[in-house]
């Protein structure tokens, strides 16, 4: 089959559930991962012809499509900031806001003074990321900090695995740690503390699209309407133990409750709380540093 025939295929059989530059770019996503073809390839040899060997994962591809699930589940990679990651169903597929929190962490981290070559007690700088899911934040920090040690928590085993492949696969050293936050008896201390923990509740599902709902980890994802500030409670509640003196905590937060999550720290060892907004004009990210 001539593969701008196919490429019709894909607007017909998604014209009604995707808009039609979407439906271009799951196109040419398809044809460059399974068939290693540029995206212009059409242009300068519109009558390429496929075998049957060639279609069947374009194909593939279509019917999970079809079913609106996340394409990069389907491809089973992610980009995020100048990084390649694996990702499944286990690990919530990395966001831009996300990189926004991980550029403030390197902004602040690089003006420091105390980059890279030694903090408190004469060790080196020491990150965590609480909730690590694919790898995203803590590899990105790794790769861009490379003298100091990341630590990357999470409570679920099929993401730690997930996130364990990424470090390797983009040569960062990173200490993963089998931990649940709401119950931990962790006993390192950290000079940076990060987390993008679950903080959709339940009364917001119906804003979510189907393609994060019926595929993203739910325990990534919501929490419970009468507490949905339980992460960042606990996270708090482990900073002023674990966080050392000037020691930074960040959060992405739910876009709803900027000003309520910030209030977490009223009358704790925390000053120079900061609120922003991401590039969409949300109330996205927090930063406290711990008197």
């Amino acid at each position: 089959m001539l593969l701008k025939e196919i490429k019709d295929i894909f607007h017909k059989e998604l014209g009604e559930i995707y808009p039609k530059e979407e439906i271009d770019s799951f196109f040419y996503s398809c044809i460059e991962h399974y068939l290693k073809l540029e995206r212009f390839i059409l242009a300068i040899q519109p009558g390429i012809t496929l075998t049957k060997e060639e279609e069947q994962p374009l194909f593939e591809a279509l019917s999970e499509l079809k079913l609106e699930k996340p394409l990069q589940y389907i491809l089973g990679t992610a980009h995020f900031m100048d990084l390649e990651l694996q990702v499944n169903e286990n690990v919530l597929i990395p966001r831009p806001e996300t990189e926004e929190l991980v550029q403030w962490i390197l902004l602040d981290t690089e003006q420091s003074g105390r980059v890279i070559e030694r903090s408190r007690n004469d060790r080196s700088l020491q990150i965590l990321d609480i909730g690590t899911g694919s790898g995203c934040i803590a590899i990105a920090l790794a790769k861009h900090l490379p003298n100091v040690k990341v630590f990357a928590l999470d409570v679920s085993e099929g993401a730690l695995n997930m996130a364990r492949k990424n470090a390797v696969s983009n040569g960062v050293d990173i200490t993963f740690l089998h931990e649940d936050i709401l119950n931990t008896e962790l006993e390192l201390d950290f000079d940076v503390i990060v987390s993008n923990p679950p903080y959709v509740r339940e009364l917001e599902k119906n804003e979510i699209q189907k393609n994060v709902k019926d595929f993203e980890p739910d325990t990534a994802l919501f929490v419970p309407d009468e507490d949905p500030l339980l992460f960042y409670r606990a996270i708090i509640d482990f900073a002023e133990n674990h966080l050392s003196e000037k020691g930074k905590l960040y959060f992405e937060i739910n876009q709803y409750l900027g000003e309520e999550t910030k209030a977490l720290f009223h009358a704790r060892n925390f000053s120079e709380i900061e609120l922003r907004k991401d590039m969409f004009g949300n109330d996205r990210m927090l930063k406290a540093i711990k008197k």
